[in-house]
């Protein structure tokens, strides 16, 4: 039981893959720890760029390229604490599995890939993954697509399973210029651009006088 009652739950960032097709949720992967930093990239999708034509300046051709970095870290200590089975196991393997799989394709899939080259099939279709989500509140449900993906493991137990881990996550937002109007996730794009846009609405602004001048 926790100290202090009255304090407010702590919500958690996480991960969440959804079926593209039937939008059944797959899998819920909660971060153990939030991380401590968020770091965001926008790449403005403009027209014209260095040396284009001065009359297209100020047309945008699309939502602006997006990117997101954050390191999330997974420790056993709690679970050893309370001696976890699974944890005194195989450590935080399942936790990592969960994250690596994201990026693979399923064994099944491989496989069925692999009976079609065998029969002769000319064109094979690349493997489709689950709908990845990054969750940041409510306000930030984020389809996107793993770029970059690393792990550190800091810490085995005497069998060298691994309970402690950095893991470093980069993720490219997905927007309907991706993923189009129609899919679930140009639709939670939609969302996510559209609520930015109410947020923006709510932003008070400042005076020209602040600036130091009176009018443009």
């Amino acid at each position: 039981m926790t100290a202090f009652p009255k304090s407010p739950r702590l919500l958690k960032g996480g991960i969440v893959l959804i079926n593209p097709e039937t939008s059944t949720v797959e899998r819920i992967i909660s971060l153990q720890y939030n991380p401590e930093s968020l770091s965001r990239t926008l790449q403005v999708q403009s027209i014209s760029g260095e040396g284009g034509d001065r009359s297209e300046a100020l047309r945008l051709t699309g939502p602006p390229v997006e990117t997101l970095k954050v390191d999330a870290v997974i420790d056993a200590t709690d679970q050893l604490e309370v001696a976890d089975s699974t944890t005194i196991q195989v450590g935080i393997q399942p936790q990592l599995a969960a994250l690596e799989t994201i990026i693979y394709p399923t064994s099944d899939q491989l496989m069925s890939n692999n009976s079609l080259a065998q029969s002769g099939t000319l064109e094979i279709a690349p493997m489709e993954t689950a709908l990845t989500l990054f969750i940041w509140s409510k306000d930030r449900i984020l389809p996107v697509r793993l770029t970059e993906f690393s792990i550190t493991e800091e810490a085995f137990d005497t069998n060298l399973n691994p309970i402690r881990a950095k893991v470093s996550l980069g993720m490219r937002v997905l927007n309907v210029d991706d993923l189009g109007f129609d899919h679930k996730g140009g639709s939670l794009y939609m969302s996510y651009q559209q609520n930015k846009e109410r947020l923006a609405g709510m932003f008070s602004g400042g005076a020209l006088s602040n600036l130091g001048i009176d009018n443009i």
